[in-house]
């Protein structure tokens, strides 16, 4: 008698959802890192001799859970901030997790017959690792396997990230999971042996010890809920008491804690330094009083029209005068633009008028001999693109970001761990100053040094050093995912060609 098949057509579908969960548990909120080595392998045994039609469907589902899951704060953002009502917002973060969800249909689909093939381990991981690097090309990327390993119980994974970039330990996760597949689903332990190699990452440099510090940074955090500004209780009284404060916290500080950078955040008071007299005075009044040079976050409007607002950084030096400033370059879909055709119904996020122009160069600001490079928000999540700062020069990194708009989520969790692996990547100090929360120091290794309580006004000052070595990442880029993404189409096309024979 034939046992019942409604089960076990059931078991794969089990097996995809599940996948898609253990990813979203590997990171913030739940920060599990510890199921990064295993939380593919349940939709690699889904989709083992599984038709194609059937691996395209159980990678499209578990996709859908990862994505939704992982960024269930798409909805309460479109929701509260980009004036959608709740159906049409809801309607369009399931439109993101099926979108985004293709990525892992295309990789259980390829997966599926490479499971049997003598390469399989290290081809399946060459393709997730290309699949997931991919993301960064078209329009939206965030959490990558990869950055579970600043977290992860044995740190010679994170020692990859400053030769690979953060592709390096997405790939030793992603062989882990087709190796315990395999042996699970074939009985064939030798794939198990296949990771041998691996061993040989503890033979790399460990990552730097703490640096003593040297350099003192104040960052603000004004922790203002943009529902302040969104609903009209912001008058203009509200903001000269406001400034006032941010004059008062940059300024206050005992002679020991004297520091050489202060940084303000992004954050939905908007300063017009190019365009405002009064707003540039008061600038240059908070660089001379803290004696400091001044990082801040302006509106600029690309050649003078009001319609075509950039999102900028400014560095002043301590007497008032203009050092550098930067336009952002990787805006946010719906946040400061709207991706053809849903602006005919979808308002941005951000409360600026005008879609937002992307910035078109890097800029690396001369701090007292040393460069600085400030990138804004979500431009964290761009492995390349933070690269090109150090590459230019950057002797230490600060990012200025506004994670209000995430409310209480799991989102600035997950935002702070994608900054902590850009910091071991670089092998630079990152000053990340927040509106409100999480406003830190990470270390070159990608630890944190001192932070402030989140939803909290407050000021943190904080050592750090200016690094001049460069790490592999930086002087090669994205080498390894080229690597990656040739071998996954090798591996792709040598699997084809063998079963039309």
């Amino acid at each position: 008698m034939n046992p019942d098949p409604a089960p076990r057509r059931a078991l794969p579908i089990a097996g995809a959802l599940l996948a898609g969960l253990l990813q979203v548990l590997v990171f913030p909120r739940a920060s599990l890192s510890w199921l990064a080595p295993v939380c593919l392998a349940p939709l690699l045994a889904a989709v083992d001799r599984a038709p194609p039609r059937r691996r395209l469907l159980l990678g499209w589902l578990s996709g859908v859970v990862f994505w939704g899951g992982a960024c269930y704060w798409v909805f309460p953002v479109m929701r509260d901030y980009a004036g959608i009502a709740a159906p049409a917002a809801a309607a369009l973060y399931a439109a993101f997790a099926a979108v985004k969800g293709l990525h892992s249909a295309a990789f259980a689909a390829l997966a599926g017959p490479l499971l049997g093939r003598p390469w399989a381990v290290p081809a399946i991981a060459a393709l997730w690792t290309a699949l997931e690097g991919s993301h960064q090309y078209l329009g939206f990327t965030w959490t990558q396997l990869g950055n579970a390993a600043p977290d992860f119980a044995l740190p010679q994974i994170a020692r990859l990230a400053p030769w690979t970039g953060v592709y390096g330990p997405s790939f030793v996760f992603a062989a882990v999971n087709a190796a315990v597949a395999i042996a699970v689903m074939r009985r064939r332990f030798q794939p198990l042996a296949v990771l041998a190699p691996l061993l040989l990452s503890a033979f790399l440099p460990a990552l730097p010890e703490p640096g003593p510090g040297a350099e003192k940074a104040r960052l603000t955090q004004p922790a203002v809920h943009p529902d302040e500004l969104k609903s009209g209780r912001w008058s203009a009284r509200r903001g000269t008491e406001h400034l006032a404060r941010m004059l008062e916290l940059s300024t206050n500080y005992a002679s020991d804690e004297k520091p050489t950078l202060l940084i303000w955040p992004e954050y939905p008071v908007a300063a017009f330094y190019f365009d405002d007299p009064g707003s540039r005075s008061f600038m240059q009044r908070v660089a001379r009083e803290a004696d400091a040079h001044f990082i801040f976050n302006t509106i600029n409007f690309q050649e003078g029209d009001r319609r075509r607002p950039q999102n900028s950084s400014v560095v002043l030096s301590p007497g008032g005068e203009l050092l550098a400033h930067y336009s952002k370059i990787h805006l946010v879909p719906f946040g400061e633009f709207v991706p053809w055709p849903f602006h005919y119904f979808v308002e941005k996020i951000t409360m600026q008028a005008g879609m937002f122009q992307p910035g078109t160069e890097v800029v690396v600001a001369a701090v007292n001999g040393h460069g600085v490079g400030t990138f804004i928000c979500y431009e964290s999540v761009f492995a390349a693109a933070i690269r090109k700062f150090t590459a230019a020069g950057a002797q230490a990194l600060v990012n200025i970001s506004n994670d209000g708009w995430y409310g209480r989520s799991a989102a600035r969790g997950q935002h702070l761990l994608i900054a902590r692996m850009r910091a071991i990547e670089n092998g630079r100090w990152i000053l990340r100053a927040t509106n409100n929360g999480v406003t830190t120091a990470i270390d070159p290794a990608g630890r944190l040094r001192a932070r402030l309580p989140s939803y909290e006004q407050g000021v943190l000052t904080v050592g750090f050093d200016y690094e001049t070595g460069l790490t592999g990442y930086v002087r090669w880029g994205e080498w390894f995912w080229w690597l990656t993404l040739a071998s996954a189409a090798a591996a792709v096309a040598a699997s084809a060609v063998r079963r039309l024979r």
